[in-house]
Order: C-alpha cells, then sequence, then structure tokens
C-alpha cells in the first residue's frame, strides 16, 4: 500500500530551469493519450448503441456492425495503457535529468490512423459498390 501512496504523493522537485515545464508538458501529453483513448472508446461504444437501437448507418450495416466497436475500444484502451505507462517512465527519467523520445507511441498512432483510414475506405468503397 505505500508503493501506491508514493506515486499520490511525489517528493517535492525544485523547479529550476525547465523542470517544472517538463512535468507540466509531461501530464498535459498524458491527457492527451488519455483524451484519444476515450473518444475511441466513446466511438467504438456510441456505434455499439446504434446498432442495439437498430438505427446503425448503413455503412456499419451487417458483419463490420461487429468488428468497428471492438477494434475502437481495443485502440481506445492501448492509447489509455501506452499513456499512462508512457507518462510514469518519463516521469523517473526526468528526476534523473534524462529523456526518452516517443518513437513507439508515433508508431502507435500512425498504425492505428492508417488502418481506421484502409478500414473506413474499403466500407465506404464497399457500400457503394452495393448500391
Amino acid at each position: 500500500m505505500s508503493h501506491w501512496l508514493k506515486f499520490l504523493r511525489p517528493i517535492p522537485i525544485a523547479a529550476t530551469g525547465s523542470v517544472a515545464r517538463d512535468h507540466l508538458a509531461n501530464e498535459r501529453t498524458f491527457l492527451a493519450w488519455s483524451r484519444t483513448g476515450l473518444g475511441f472508446i466513446a466511438l467504438g461504444v456510441a456505434i455499439k448503441r446504434f446498432d442495439a437501437m437498430e438505427a446503425t448507418p448503413a455503412l456499419l450495416e451487417g458483419e463490420h456492425t461487429q468488428k468497428a466497436p471492438i477494434v475502437l475500444v481495443g485502440l481506445g484502451s492501448g492509447c489509455l495503457i501506452h499513456g499512462t505507462f508512457r507518462y510514469l517512465s518519463i516521469l523517473r527519467l526526468l528526476q534523473k535529468g534524462l529523456f526518452r523520445p516517443n518513437i513507439a507511441g508515433v508508431a502507435l498512432v500512425v498504425l492505428a490512423s492508417t488502418g481506421l483510414a484502409a478500414g473506413g475506405t474499403s466500407m465506404v468503397m464497399a457500400q457503394s459498390e452495393g448500391r
């Protein structure tokens, strides 16, 4: 239990130079990852609710209705998990005066965005061919 309290009440750090700015930037980045993850999750839940109300947009009818919410909630959860681990990792590094670039996070966003764009494009093309 005392291990968790250590994270809730960290030792104050001297605000010299850019230390305070670096820690505040780390917190803003964590909040951005959280907003992104919650946005993906909310979109997945909304699509699932449309399906339950039988008000699903024509684009998501059929098998896509089952896959889209799962993918979106999975991506959102991945963003939340990555953001949390990234925040804690950078917090420890900043306390040592170090920094590590976010290569994995950038790759995650690029892959997720590319996958969503490709999936959305294929769904639109399949829908337009079906008319």
